[in-house]
Order: structure tokens, then sequence, then C-alpha cells
């Protein structure tokens, strides 16, 4: 599976992944696991958000164990964030299935779309709009860097956005969602732990910082005469690396859009996205409020225009007790349990649904570049584990 699923949306150059949503890496990402699902006599869904299910036993009894991940990426990606849970939960019913395992309760391995975010800017689009966490006016107003919307974007891959919406009926069905992913730090490596168990998800959110100020020939206009917004924005990045370092957080200006984007000119517009984390909510606040209050201040100095946009933000997750100590128990109690910064769709599904995660060793701690890794002997580790999460919640 996993040699199959390599290629797909690999960039030459980089060696990373650019597996965006509704795309045709996507499209092939969709067909590789359409196969997978149909190969073992599954019987497979697509959803009216474009997730995809692939079910063993009746998908209407309810109270189904439901495992998986997501198959998009990042731009210049690794290969293991997402993909390595969906893998994992193929192998690890084909593990069960070896086992002789008979299920009491329906078994579903899910792709949820879009839940990097890379193409329209908002993380976990497709377990969100499920979840009504997303109304379907907003989803309407996404666009990529193209002016494509996501609608657009849904029908020219064959997909019907007229279906989009809340879908809490097939939420009602999941007795448990159990997500396997690749760790994105280094925890489990300093601890010597191949696998260990999610406690929780941090806040976190992305906010888009608009800094409006006049074009202007580079080589003719005066530094006393320029509203440059690249000083504001620079300021501001700067500022943020400051407010997360001294709050403990994290803050990161990772995407940047310039207008007119010349060599030989000054900017009319900077547009920065950043993205902030922290432990606990009133660290987060406190690290937002001093960079907005940084970026105005830099902003009225250098006579520029600010606008500061939240594009998206989800609370602390605290991943149900009972069903994470459910998971240390089956996997022998002596497991290590680590909160994370990443979101994840199990996160989104938290509300509707008891949820969890595995991890699996990263020895680099290095995630979202193609230096990402988790060793062979680590990630059958981790299909075992699920195997045996699998085995404890859904059969006899």
């Amino acid at each position: 599976m996993w040699r199959d699923l390599l290629p797909i949306g690999r960039h030459r150059g980089s060696g990373g992944y650019r597996r965006f949503a509704w795309t045709a890496a996507d499209t092939d990402c969709r067909a590789w696991f359409k196969a997978q699902a149909e190969a073992r006599g599954l019987s497979f869904e697509l959803d009216r958000n474009g997730n995809q299910w692939a079910w063993l036993g009746d998908p209407l009894a309810g109270d189904a164990v439901v495992t998986g991940s997501h198959l998009d990426s990042v731009p210049d990606g690794g290969a293991f964030d997402g993909p390595l849970g969906v893998v994992s939960s193929f192998a690890a019913l084909d593990e069960l299935r070896r086992r002789g395992a008979e299920f009491a309760r329906p078994l579903a391995i899910t792709n949820f779309g879009d839940e990097e975010g890379a193409r329209f800017g908002l993380a976990c689009v497709g377990s969100r709009l499920a979840a009504g966490q997303l109304t379907v006016d907003k989803a309407h107003e996404l666009r990529d860097a193209d002016g494509v919307s996501l609608p657009e974007a849904m029908e020219r891959a064959g997909q019907d956005p007229g279906t989009i919406g809340p879908d809490p009926e097939r939420l009602a069905r999941i007795g448990a969602f159990v997500e396997l992913h690749v760790e994105q730090g280094r925890a489990l490596d300093l601890s010597g732990d191949p696998v260990g168990i999610a406690s929780a998800i941090w806040p976190h959110g992305r906010w888009r910082f608009d800094f409006h100020g006049e074009a202007n020939h580079a080589g003719t206009t005066s530094l006393e005469d320029r509203r440059d917004p690249m000083l504001s924005y620079a300021a501001t990045v700067l500022a943020a690396r400051q407010q997360a370092r001294l709050a403990g957080a994290l803050a990161t200006f990772g995407k940047i859009a310039v207008e007119p984007n010349g060599v030989n000119a000054i900017p009319s517009l900077v547009r920065g996205w950043l993205d902030s984390r922290a432990a606990d909510q009133g660290t987060l606040d406190t690290v937002i409020a001093g960079i907005e209050a940084a970026a105005h201040e830099h902003a009225d100095r250098d006579g520029i225009d600010l606008s500061i946009t939240r594009e998206s933000f989800t609370p602390v997750v605290e991943f149900q007790h009972a069903l994470r100590d459910e998971l240390a128990k089956l996997l022998g109690g002596a497991i290590p349990v680590l909160g994370t910064g990443a979101g994840h769709d199990a996160g989104i599904l938290s509300a509707s649904a008891p949820t969890a995660m595995l991890f699996v060793r990263n020895p680099t701690g290095i995630s979202h570049s193609p230096a990402e890794y988790a060793a062979e002997d680590d990630c059958v580790a981790g299909v075992v584990a699920l195997a045996d999460v699998l085995e404890g919640l859904a059969c006899r």
C-alpha cells in the first residue's frame, strides 16, 4: 500500500508532496482509497462533503468504531502526515482478519477531505462541514490563490457542491473514532517509545494581517516618502516571535502575499498569515493580543493601514478520558500520554463523538517537510497497536 501511494502528488524538485484538495493528485489519492476498500470487500461511501468511508458491517447499525485520517498535504509536505493513518487503518483491518477476529460492531475507515487547508486556507474542511463547525455560506466564500471557490473546485473534480453541509445523522453512527498519526514532535523519541496516546490538542488558530501601503518606484522614492507595508510586516514577524517566546507558546508567519510583487516596486499590500498555538486559551489570547498591538504600533509608525481577520480557530480539545484510558488499558497500560500543538480531524469530531489518537514515533521530530520520517518497525508497531485497540473496541 505504501509503495503504491508514495508517488502520488510528489514534486520532483522538492521531493515533497502537493496533494491539495480537489486537484488531480487528490483525485488519484481518492481512487487509491476506493480501490483499497473494494479489494477488501468493504462497502464504499462518499458523503455529502466529499469525505470517503469504507465500511465493514452495516453502516446504519450505529455505535460504529471508526478509524482513519487524511491523504492531502501541506505544500511540499512529508509522506507520513495523514497517509500513515489511512494506510495503517487498512493494515490493521488486515491484521484483525489474520487473527480471525469476529466483529460485534460496524467498523469504518475514513479519508477526511482537505484536512491541511493548503488550498483554501482553512484546515479540516471536510470534518468541519460534517460537524457543522463550518457553515455552508462560509464554505462557499473560501477561495484558493487563483480565485477558484471551493464549490467550483469540487464541481471540477466531479463532486456535487450543492450537497455540502452538516451531516449529524452520519456522525451519530460513530461510537468511537480513533485516529493514528505520525508524531509531529520528538516526545516519543526522547522517551524511547514507538507509540503513544494523545491527551489533548492545544487551542490554535489562523489570522490574516493585511498591511496596506502605497506602491511606488524602488529606485526613485526616498526613504522618507515611502509608505512601505513590508516594514510593518517584518516588524510584526519579529514581534510574534518575541511574544511566543515570552509566553512559552508558538507563533509563525508562514505564508505571505505581496502586491504588486515586483523587485523594483515598493509594495502596496503585504498580506501575511499567522498561525499561533498555546497549551491553554489564556496564554494564546495573551500572545495574539501582544502581536496585534505590535502590528498596529508599527503600522501607525509607518503610515500603513492595517486590518486583522481571524480566519479559523479551534479551542482546546481534551480527548475523552474514558476512551483514552480504554486505549491505554488495551495497550497494556505502560504507554506515554502526550499533548500536541497540531490540529486533527479527531479534534473536530470530538464535539460529536468520543475520539482518541495514537501517535507513531518520529525520530527527527520534523513534520510538514519532505524530511518527515518514521521507521518501518515503528510503523508496524503502530499498526499492531491500532489493531489491538480496534479489536478491543469492535470485536467479540
